[in-house]
């Protein structure tokens, strides 16, 4: 019989790891003129306005059990938005048993888990080049836990809740609980790699690098879509409007962007 944690170790007190998801994802497109640059960051400020994004903080603190207490939500000008919620553990029974599997977790459903004081917040950054015609729009997202549920469960949400280009997530668990002995516990479950809970036919999609730290529990993971359709990164238009030359100039500038943003440095200066 396979034991839940919660069957194996007994815990002194409430668990107190802190757990916490940082995904962050990137949407780049081409924006030859003024006019396009600003119809660029119009839309982007329309479609992830403060209101859609409390929505979507709502659905992940559904998806990990949180009870919403406070809802602190800002549309800035001349553009971005930040929503920040503070919840507390939701009702609980029991916690099931695939809370713990490295799995990718659901979409919006009816999912309690049990935790203490956290957070969800998120940032937007649409920003453009005055000059190479390049718009690119950032969102940070914060995912902070204390208790059973890794916040890593409210992953697969994230990715179908934005069209990213780029994503670069973190999970670190800090701090630590005791079981009833005393004995200090840094982690409450087992993980080998945040790919684990992102779904096959996401990662088959992307380009993927891991870089983890098992001995400080720090795991990060980077994506980057792989195939490239020019159509998809022209704002308002597609690229049968573009000469053959305009189309290769245009690709190979997009493509380094995205190049740049994936590995996190400047390699076409």
């Amino acid at each position: 019989m396979v034991l839940t944690p919660e069957q194996r170790i007994k815990l002194h007190g409430f668990n107190n790891l802190t757990k916490t998801l940082s995904f962050n994802m990137y949407d780049i497109c081409y924006t030859k003129t003024k006019e396009e640059r600003e119809a660029y960051i119009e839309y982007i400020d329309e479609q992830y306005n403060a209101e859609r994004l409390t929505n979507i903080l709502n659905a992940v603190a559904e998806i990990i059990g949180a009870h919403v207490l406070n809802i602190a939500k800002q549309d800035y000008v001349p553009q971005g938005a930040s929503v920040t919620l503070l919840v507390s553990e939701g009702p609980v029974v029991e916690v099931p048993t695939e809370s713990f599997a490295e799995s990718p977790g659901p979409l919006p459903d009816s999912v309690v888990m049990q935790l203490d004081k956290s957070h969800i917040t998120v940032h937007t950054y649409p920003e453009y080049h005055p000059d190479e015609g390049i718009s690119t729009f950032r969102a940070d997202i914060d995912v902070s836990t204390c208790g059973e549920i890794s916040p890593l469960k409210a992953l697969n949400y994230l990715i179908h809740s934005f069209d990213t280009d780029i994503m670069t997530i973190d999970y670190r668990v800090r701090g630590f609980t005791r079981d009833i002995s005393g004995h200090k516990l840094f982690i409450d479950h087992e993980i080998s790699s945040i790919q684990n809970y992102i779904p096959q036919e996401v990662k088959e999609l992307y380009d993927m690098i891991d870089v983890n730290m098992y001995d400080a529990n720090i795991f990060h993971t980077k994506c980057k879509l792989r195939n490239f359709d020019l159509n998809n990164y022209l704002f308002g238009y597609t690229k049968d409007r573009l000469s053959t030359a305009e189309q290769a100039e245009i690709t190979q500038r997009l493509q380094e962007e995205m190049d740049e943003i994936f590995y996190g440095r400047n390699l076409y200066d």
